[in-house]
């Protein structure tokens, strides 16, 4: 009976979470996203099992996020030039301003949508990662939460210690020529609101742009699926990298040197999540609760 009542309340939050979303476009942040997967896993009676593993992956994230927005108040000075001059030396100009050239004319046309449409994906994916490896590849879950979670400190280190102003925010400071922020005039023409949630209230940072983190995370996305399912679903999933590397830096939201920083951040964080696995999880089994410290034991073990 109360098994039925769960699985009826999941349908009904599920379509609930779909109709709000329908009238009321907002940005999809772990926690919105957190919400919508309890409603759908309870459909299927998993909805516990799901939030065991999602549940402090989500929690952290949101930890960071928290961190993240409180940087720009501990290191004022923020850095406008040098992303610009690394990107004229190593392609003799600005790649935003050349490819807002080719492809923006004034007005949002259909591969705007295609560029933020993958843009909006920057939590989804991962955590439709962590429930595909959950399902199909469980031995090697704790270690792709683990690269994310790497990869994300990391990234807020990086925040701290350099404060980096995006293209958009340094070309409306006079610092690189004029450039549209393509994504707001994609934002607008979706009619997508901030509706309010946690996320909205813990994370903004404008500063945050070195490295690039949508970068990071498709990379660390990309190199899962390669390695847990073969080459022919990593050349299907190498679509969303490709579109986030150049869509970042067309939409006026990243230069080339971020997404490439980015990209080496995504690729580090798997390597020394990778070593750090096969030394058998030192540290971590012992910080972790029991119930999530056999599972990574017995993961290192089929390591």
């Amino acid at each position: 009976m109360i098994a039925t009542a769960l699985r009826l309340l999941g349908v009904v939050g599920t379509i609930a979470c779909v109709v709000v979303f329908a009238l009321h476009p907002s940005w999809p942040t772990p926690d919105k996203l957190l919400v919508f997967l309890t409603f759908v896993f309870m459909i299927f009676g998993q909805a516990r099992a799901m939030l065991q593993r999602l549940l402090p992956f989500v929690v952290i994230l949101l930890a960071y996020e928290s961190f993240r927005g409180v940087v720009p108040s501990l290191n004022t000075h923020v850095h406008y030039t040098f992303m610009a001059d690394a990107d004229r030396a190593l392609f003799g100009t600005l790649p935003t301003q050349t490819l807002q050239h080719w492809l923006w004319h004034g007005h949002v046309m259909w591969y705007d949508f295609v560029f933020y449409g993958a843009y909006m994906l920057h939590f989804i994916i991962p955590l439709g990662l962590a429930l595909l490896v959950w399902k199909l590849r469980e031995a090697r879950y704790w270690r792709v939460m683990g690269t994310y979670l790497v990869v994300s400190f990391g990234g807020f280190v990086t925040f701290l210690l350099y404060p980096a102003a995006p293209p958009w925010l340094a070309s409306s400071s006079g610092y690189i020529p004029h450039i549209t922020r393509v994504s707001s005039q994609v934002f607008a023409a979706m009619g997508i609101q901030h509706f309010p949630s946690l996320y909205d209230k813990i994370s903004p940072n404008p500063v945050a742009a070195v490295p690039s983190l949508h970068a990071a995370y498709a990379t660390v996305m990309l190199i899962y699926v390669y390695k847990l399912f073969g080459k022919k679903w990593a050349a299907l999933a190498a679509i969303y990298p490709a579109l986030i590397y150049i869509g970042t830096v067309y939409m006026g939201e990243h230069y080339a040197f971020d997404e490439l920083l980015g990209i080496a951040y995504g690729a580090a964080g798997y390597a020394l999540v990778a070593w750090w696995a096969k030394a058998g999880w030192p540290v971590v089994k012992r910080r972790l609760p029991a119930r999530w410290r056999r599972e990574v034991i017995e993961a290192a073990e089929k390591t």
